[in-house]
């Protein structure tokens, strides 16, 4: 641990140097690239020092101990090389958390979409409840918030919608929402009183910039069309919805929220960059292509992260056996307790696979 954390004190180095040389501040993709990089490794490089600076205070108060003379000294030292053996061992284990395998991604910002599943009408609300829950819990957390795009239908659902997140560390947060959600609940349309089982499929992926996803725009094919809303009415009379497909991959992205056909051009090219990421990244590993497929899966009611029970007020979570009774703060965007759960359960499963 201690040979990785040397080299990696001495890149922070090199890029303090780096960042200070005025021809990298003129290549400002270099500057951006190089600034991340020192900010991810950061909080590494400080507890390091601080683990080095305790092991110096250590010895220093173990030499002092060594020769002190007095019983009252002694005790003291005792006490503060019992004080600082502990504050080691905790500095310890938060390095090697951090220097578990890190997802490239987790800095991004995202793009969650929705899809009603299994239950109709109901499917279609509870997809409406999902998108409020997501947006108010990135406003909690000071994230920039907009509909992408959306497909609503003419009673308050949606079919499909896009929410965009923006800001530092969303993707971290969001990205265990992936996968089949299930409510359980009494439809406002029921008369007899019956509770209906329905689904929604949310897929989080991270939003990449150019640099990162390149597109050729010889391999795109725009189209454009009128803007359609609930029950297929015409919302408007120009051709300002866009559709663009990606040639080599048959990746289709639509986006028609915009009134301005070049804001929704500029919006569907952000979430196809996205879904070409997510695309490559699970072609080229077949794991993480396995996971996504069982996660997201079909919509169907039998497939699920997480239920919703209404009548009990009851949110479970069934990938870590979480359930807690305060559905409706969860569903107002309390979802701290969770995620923190979620990602507590990640970093132990990583440190039981490293050993550490």
């Amino acid at each position: 641990m201690y040979e990785k954390l040397e080299m990696i004190e001495q890149r922070y180095k090199e890029l303090e140097q780096q960042l200070s040389d005025p021809n990298v501040m003129d290549d400002r993709d270099e500057w951006l690239k190089m600034s991340r990089e020192m900010a991810s490794v950061s909080p590494l490089v400080d507890l390091f020092r601080r683990l080095k600076e305790i092991e110096r205070e250590v010895q220093e108060a173990e030499e002092m101990r060594a020769d002190s003379t007095e019983a009252e000294m002694s005790n003291y030292l005792n006490s503060e090389v019992e004080s600082l053996v502990t504050e080691k061992e905790k500095v310890e284990a938060e390095l090697k958390e951090l220097l578990l395998p890190r997802d490239p991604y987790d800095d991004k910002g995202v793009f969650i979409e929705i899809r009603a599943g299994t239950g109709g009408d109901e499917a279609a609300l509870f997809a409406a409840d999902l998108l409020k829950m997501y947006a108010r819990f990135a406003e909690r957390k000071k994230y920039k918030v907009e509909i992408v795009d959306s497909h609503p239908t003419n009673i308050g659902g949606y079919k499909e919608v896009i929410l965009g997140v923006g800001g530092r560390g969303a993707y971290s947060y969001l990205k265990y929402e992936s996968g089949v959600h299930r409510v359980q609940r009494i439809p406002t349309t029921e008369s007899g009183g019956r509770i209906h089982t329905s689904a929604a499929t949310v897929a989080v992926l991270p939003e990449v910039e150019d640099v990162e996803v390149e597109v050729n725009p010889q391999d795109l094919r725009v189209d454009t069309f009128c803007a359609t809303g609930p029950g297929g009415q015409s919302v408007n009379t120009t051709q300002s919805a866009v559709r663009i497909t990606h040639m080599p991959t048959g990746v289709v992205v639509s986006c028609q929220d915009e009134k301005s056909q070049l804001q929704n051009k500029e919006k569907a090219m952000r979430i196809l960059r996205s879904r070409l990421l997510d695309k490559y990244i699970s072609e080229q590993t077949a794991e993480l292509a396995e996971t996504r497929k069982t996660m997201v899966g079909s919509g169907d009611r039998s497939e699920r992260i997480r239920t919703y029970n209404f009548p009990q007020n009851r949110v479970t979570d069934h990938r870590i056996n979480l359930t807690l009774h305060k559905l409706d703060l969860v569903l107002a965007g309390e979802l701290d307790d969770i995620v923190e759960e979620l990602i507590a359960n990640e970093r132990a499963e990583k440190l039981k696979e490293t050993g550490a």
